[in-house]
């Protein structure tokens, strides 16, 4: 097969496109890029949404399109994977510590006992306001020290 393009240059294109719900994060600090593969010539990008219904994969998918289309490949094809399931436990650990910086309690590990500590002033002493928060990933929580409000990035 001959390359037409630098697939790593791509796909670390791609990575780099702010999430549109979490703009510490990118795509590729979630983990949702599964491939960038090229296929018949053409490169196909698939990626996994964090979870079923995710309004902002249509967003995602137009900007993975347009860093396509920067590199000269388009029409560009970008496929939904849904199977495996993406995990938290695909979000790099730099990406939980951004999250713990601007204000979002990260996620533990899957399957783990989670102690979900107050990103404002560290106490565990937290307690669930909402299982939903300011987006369906998250649930809204309250530092039962601080009383500060916050959210928590579900472990899924």
């Amino acid at each position: 097969m001959v390359t037409l393009v630098d697939l790593a240059a791509v796909r670390e294109a791609v990575e780099a496109i702010p999430d549109p719900e979490i703009p510490v994060l990118t795509i590729g600090d979630l983990g949702i890029v599964r491939t960038v593969t090229e296929v018949d010539a053409a490169v196909v990008v698939e990626i996994t949404p964090t979870y079923s219904g995710c309004p902002a994969m249509d967003m995602i998918t137009e900007q993975v399109e347009e860093v396509l289309g920067g590199f000269g490949l388009a029409p560009a094809t970008v496929r939904l994977v849904h199977s495996p399931a993406w995990t938290t436990d695909w979000m790099s650990d730099d990406a939980k510590r951004r999250l713990e910086e601007y204000g979002i309690a990260p996620p533990g590990r899957v399957g783990k006992v989670e102690v979900v500590i107050c990103p404002q002033c560290g106490s565990n002493q937290t307690e669930v306001v909402s299982a939903f928060g300011s987006t369906a990933c998250k649930a809204l929580r309250r530092c039962t020290a601080c009383l500060e409000p916050f959210d928590h990035f579900k472990v899924l």
